[in-house]
């Protein structure tokens, strides 16, 4: 038996040439044995149609494009097997014939004779290739079988071909017939028709038929599992709406439905909303109870119901408290800051006064309460929120805004987004369960800003006494009364913070401690807390000395606040417990600087900063940032040269007009310095020292100068002494700021003597006093004052 099925019969026989109109098909090919209608609507194929029922015995050949889109196709662009069909009837339509043909036999058609007015081709007849009878009845009885199957399935049949198929037809008819019917593409349909062997085109149509009725069967499963959802699905809404008609009519009774939003429905109407809230609740609640909860948009509902019920409507804790109590335990709390304090306790007395003066039903009026503490890390603020609390007796919230870059972030999402939530400040009220609590905004100077909006500017009307009794958050879509809530902001640099919100606020500074401070502080609060921390008791270490804390402060801390200093303390003890665990002590005496310096290795700084002799054309000037004061050292080398500046150490432009004034004010007097250099034969290069780290301000104009005029003069300054003032043209002493912040850094580099401008006298009553102890301040107006007193 061959094994190719595409054959090609006119290697092996040589029949009759024959001439007959031809019918080009697009997508479909007719087999033999086949009758079906066609309509046609080419020019050429209605031409071929009419000649061939009028002029050939209504014989036509018919082949299948191998492409549809080709309107006049060429001989290459037909399969060469094609079909010999008889014309049974033509019906003329508009513009177009629709014809029924049936196929007589496979032909071969071997070129195409004309092409207008119609397709004429000369073909050749396809013989039935011999086989036993066996073989082809066994491939006839496996198809049939398949027939059945796919009858039962419900496969359906046309018409004519089940007619013809129930009547008896040959192996040969059969497979065409089957074929004809099967779902294959062209090119794999034409194959089946250029199949010669009956048998093999009775075995592919059974495959063709088996694979279809697989297809038949998935889509039947997947059809029936489609329906039982649906049926299931049916039946849940039509109970739910049996239900909610119950829950209805229960409801126009006066009866409780005890449904699933009944727990909803008790909690708006026992909360204490306000009317217009309450009624606008209901409504939603209503609206939720209709749509059922299978509806889309009924999580997003409820789930803003539920926040709403949340929040605490009503609660408010009470401010009348004791000042004696309130001054109590904030002192217990935190050392120093009495500032702070201080206006903490005066906000508590005026609150006290207005409860005590109140008309009946009268409503307090709250005070413009927004404080701002600005300062250095780690020197209590976040910390102090939490102890005015405390002592206002008040529930204490905090949200975290450094980084934040969406508006959302403050007013909430709008509902209609997929995830929205409420804002922060909706949230703290929620978590604080108090409509009146400290709420404790952190990082305020961190803020950032994008596309999604600023949320600094979404801040003006939350702290906005005037504005915030109707705080629109867009989650919430209905005014909030944030009147009465206690806000505080923290930040480290007040210059971030934008003006309009600034204007806001009520600016409490921070300083930097004290080593003073940084003992009671560490004595008292430090100490204990890390004892405790580190799992140890009192009694596992002797009682830490005076002198014993003042040497951990002094050789391993050097920051504005306690941060540092508390993490010194918790490696200390660690190192404590593991030596009460391995070495099996009861306890360990730390009293001993060998021991601490095991624990804590070498010293990491000297017992003071400033210079270690006096040098000349080194100065010691003073400088502020964000996180505390810092002494800031001014080098200046005189050589040879062409009368150039050269400035290096990472200086900002108004610090280089500061170096450029104070030569400048120095060129101009120099007589009068006793300076005799010709400046147009010298290179000056001034030098900041850490010149990694950015430096920029006015506030070294004084230092700059001192020690230019040294190198000039080649006389010393003396290592103690420092200061602090903006050069003019003039030698004028400007105004600074920061002025407490670098006295604390000038103590703790141990300098004696401060120059400061005259106009900064006024602020030496902010400067601590252990530091006042230990440092002279000098105001000074003009720079001559500072020369006569260093150089004279």
């Amino acid at each position: 038996m061959p094994d190719n099925i595409n054959q090609n019969p006119v290697q092996t026989l040589q029949p009759l040439r024959k001439v007959l109109p031809l019918i080009p098909l697009r997508n479909i090919i007719l087999f033999p044995s086949v009758e079906t209608s066609l309509f046609f609507g080419r020019k050429e194929s209605m031409n071929s149609l009419l000649h061939a029922y009028d002029n050939t015995n209504k014989l036509v050949i018919i082949a299948t494009q191998q492409n549809s889109r080709i309107e006049k196709p060429e001989y290459k662009d037909l399969y060469t097997v094609g079909v010999l069909a008889k014309i049974e009837h033509i019906l003329q339509t508009d513009g177009s014939l629709h014809a029924i043909v049936k196929g007589i036999s496979r032909v071969n058609i071997l070129n195409l004779t004309q092409t207008d007015p119609f397709f004429m081709v000369e073909y050749v007849d396809l013989p039935v290739v011999p086989e036993p009878v066996a073989e082809i009845q066994q491939s006839a009885e496996a198809l049939l079988s398949q027939l059945k199957k796919a009858f039962a399935m419900g496969r359906q049949f046309d018409l004519p071909a089940m007619m013809q198929l129930s009547t008896g037809v040959s192996s040969s008819d059969l497979a065409d017939q089957v074929c004809f019917s099967i779902e294959a593409k062209i090119p794999e349909k034409q194959v089946l028709l250029e199949t010669l062997i009956v048998s093999q085109r009775l075995k592919a149509a059974t495959e063709y038929l088996i694979q279809e009725m697989k297809v038949a069967e998935l889509e039947r499963s997947i059809e029936e599992k489609t329906q039982e959802k649906f049926n299931t699905g049916v039946k849940r809404n039509v109970l739910e709406e049996r239900k909610r008609q119950i829950e209805k009519e229960l409801k126009r009774l006066g009866e409780s439905s005890g449904g699933e939003f009944s727990d909803l429905e008790k909690k708006i109407k026992n909360k204490n909303i306000p009317p217009e809230i309450r009624k606008k609740l209901v409504k939603e609640l209503e609206r939720l109870m209709e749509m059922g909860s299978m509806a889309p948009e009924s999580s997003y509902i409820r789930t803003y119901l539920e926040m709403v019920v949340e929040l605490p409507w009503g609660k408010y804790s009470k401010s009348n408290i004791s000042l004696t109590k309130a001054q109590k335990i904030l002192d217990q709390d935190h050392y120093g800051i009495k500032d702070v304090k201080e206006r903490i306790l005066e906000y508590l007395a005026v609150l006290n006064l207005k409860n005590k003066n109140k008309k009946k039903g009268e409503e307090i009026s709250q005070t413009a309460n927004i404080l701002c503490f600005i300062g250095p890390p780690g020197v209590g603020k976040t910390s102090l929120g939490k102890s005015i609390a405390r002592a206002m007796g008040k529930s204490f919230v905090r949200a975290s805004l450094g980084g934040i870059r969406d508006e959302a972030e403050i007013r909430g999402h709008r509902r209609t987004y997929v995830g929205a939530m409420p804002g922060r400040i909706v949230k703290g009220l929620k978590d604080a369960k108090s409509m009146n609590p400290v709420f404790m905004l952190d990082e305020i100077d961190k803020i950032g800003a994008d596309y999604r909006g600023d949320p600094s500017a979404a801040l003006l009307e939350t702290l906005d006494p005037e504005q915030n009794r109707e705080f629109a958050d867009h989650y919430l879509d209905f005014p909030l009364d944030l009147s009465k809530v206690f806000f505080i902001l923290t930040g480290n640099d007040l210059s971030t913070v934008p003006g309009p919100l600034r204007d806001r606020l009520e600016i409490i500074d921070f300083s930097g401690y004290t080593q003073e401070e940084k003992f009671h502080i560490a004595k008292n609060y430090l100490i204990k807390k890390e004892l405790k921390a580190n799992g140890l008791k009192e009694n596992n270490i002797t009682e830490i000395k005076d002198d014993t804390i003042k040497y951990i402060i002094d050789k391993y801390t050097r920051e504005a606040g306690v941060r540092g200093l508390e993490r010194t303390f918790a490696s200390l003890f660690r190192k404590v417990a593991k030596k009460i665990i391995v070495n099996h002590v009861d306890c360990v005496d730390l009293n001993d600087q060998i021991i601490i310096k095991k624990f804590l290795g070498p010293a990491k700084f000297t017992s003071t900063l400033k210079g270690k002799k006096d040098e000349i054309g080194l100065s010691t000037g003073l400088a502020w940032t964000s996180v505390g004061g810092e002494i800031l050292f001014i080098e200046v080398n005189v050589m040879p040269g062409k009368g150039q500046l050269i400035l290096t150490g990472k200086l900002g432009s108004v610090m280089k007009e500061s170096c450029q004034a104070a030569l400048s004010y120095i060129r101009s007097q120099a007589k009068e310095f006793g300076i005799k250099q010709d400046f147009h034969r010298i290179d000056i290069h001034i030098h900041v020292p850490e010149g990694a780290t950015p430096k920029d301000g006015p506030s070294a104009g004084g230092a700059i100068t001192t020690a230019l005029i040294s190198a000039l003069k080649q006389v010393a300054v003396p290592r103690d002494i420092g200061m602090t003032g903006e050069i003019t043209l003039r030698g004028n002493i400007l105004e600074i700021g920061g002025l407490k912040e670098k006295s604390i850094a000038a103590h703790r580099a141990g300098l004696k003597t401060i120059f400061i401008p005259k106009d900064n006298e006024k602020t030496l009553i902010n400067i601590p006093k252990e530091v006042k102890k230990t440092t002279k301040f000098i105001p000074v107006s003009h720079y001559l004052e500072i020369y006569k007193k260093i150089f004279s």
